[in-house]
């Protein structure tokens, strides 16, 4: 994910005639207690549709029903009333969630496992097969910045890598639709910068997103339309551009003018102006442009342990092909058997059967005396003798009776 500025969005009225991924009529969701009487409201009565490549925000305060309706959309909660419709199917089709992708608010990940074991496990989930799970899990975590920390367990990340990594868990199915539930929380600006860009470039190749968030700059510089919650009922949607524009008042941006020019500017204005003010003043950057250059210029020169910034979107995400395997790793090439070389090689071909020196077989078969230790330790294990056996009699019959 590259630290570069965020590509326009493109216009909603293209999308208008895109194909609808999901339809919601009349949602309702009431929650209720151990003796079934209604207990809260959570979402009441919600209209809304998202397009096919489509960036789509959910709004509201903390209560106000987006986190229900996102696990309504998934399936995970039955509506009370009215209708979802998710790819043309019910939330709860298995086909369709295989085409979803799922960021929550809180990243629930086996915390043993490192970030390669975790993106294998994820997509194992979805039947994909091993180069395909390999390939894309190398170029997930070179794209959220998680290239170099590989081996580390997911317990022991930072809650800014875990969202990272949890982005990446969320599209190692390459999935039409993605659902991101703050999927800026716990992250550095070049971070955050990084996420929207994502999000802009899955919009861009067909993808359709939709964004939880209460970070507001975050929704307005990526989403096309939004709603904002209350109550559980919405009470605005729209473009941003039909939600945010003033219609009452006009702003003109020119580059630094003589103060004569300047003068005569505002003479014509205020003596067409019936009543309100008019403003000079110098435009300012954002905080979040200043933070990323100092950044970029601090970077060209010093180097940090922590997360880095991420490469380009992965190649199966932009619809191309699949990135090629990674080249032989070390410990793969030292375990594979090593051809023998060539001249120990060539007696082994000749025959298959061992040959046989006949003067030292005969050598060894010659019976030789025993030496002083060996025949020792041979009289040890030998059976004993008759006239043994009745000696020691004589021996145990004169310790009893000694005894007795």
């Amino acid at each position: 994910m590259p630290v570069a500025e965020l590509n326009p969005k493109p216009e909603t009225g293209d999308r208008r005639s895109a194909e609808v991924v999901v339809s919601i009529r009349g949602l309702t969701k009431v929650f209720k207690d151990f003796w079934n009487r209604p207990k809260a409201r959570a979402v009441d009565g919600v209209d809304f549709e998202v397009r096919r490549g489509e960036i789509f925000g959910l709004l509201g305060p903390n209560g106000s029903g987006k986190s229900t309706t996102i696990k309504l959309l998934l399936g995970l909660l039955h509506p009370t009333k009215g209708h979802i419709e998710v790819f043309g199917h019910s939330p709860r089709h298995v086909q369709t969630k295989s085409r979803i992708g799922y960021l929550p608010e809180e990243s629930y990940l086996y915390r043993y496992l490192n970030s390669r074991e975790t993106l294998d496990f994820f997509g194992n989930l979805f039947h994909l097969d091993k180069n395909d799970r390999n390939n894309r899990a190398e170029q997930l975590l070179e794209m959220v910045g998680l290239g170099k920390t590989q081996t580390r367990a997911v317990g022991e990340f930072s809650k800014g890598m875990q969202r990272r990594i949890g982005l990446a868990q969320a599209l190692i199915n390459d999935p039409d639709l993605v659902i991101l539930d703050e999927p800026t929380a716990g992250l550095d600006p070049i971070g955050c910068r990084e996420v929207k860009d994502l999000i802009v470039a899955l919009a861009r190749r067909g993808k359709t997103v939709i964004l939880s968030s209460h970070l507001l700059s975050d929704v307005e510089d990526v989403c096309d339309r939004v709603v904002i919650y209350y109550g559980g009922k919405i009470q605005a949607q729209g473009t941003l551009n039909e939600l945010l524009a003033k219609p009452d008042s006009l702003r003109i941006t020119t580059p630094v003018l003589p103060r004569e020019t300047l003068e005569k500017v505002l003479a014509i204005i205020r003596k067409d102006l019936v009543s309100g003010e008019v403003r000079v003043d110098n435009p300012t950057q954002n905080l979040e442009s200043y933070f990323l250059d100092v950044v970029a210029k601090a970077r060209a020169a010093n180097e940090t342990s922590g997360a880095q910034s991420g490469a380009r979107v992965a190649e199966y995400l932009r619809g191309g092909v699949e990135a090629k395997p990674a080249g032989e790793k070390v410990l793969e090439k030292l375990s594979l058997p090593q051809a023998a070389p060539a001249a120990a090689a060539k007696p082994v071909a000749e025959s298959s059967a061992p040959k046989v020196d006949s003067s030292k077989l005969a050598a060894l078969a010659q019976p030789t005396a025993p030496a002083a230790a060996p025949e020792k330790s041979a009289s040890k294990t030998e059976a004993p003798k008759p006239a043994d056996l009745s000696k020691a009699d004589e021996k145990l019959s004169s310790l009893l009776g000694g005894k007795k």
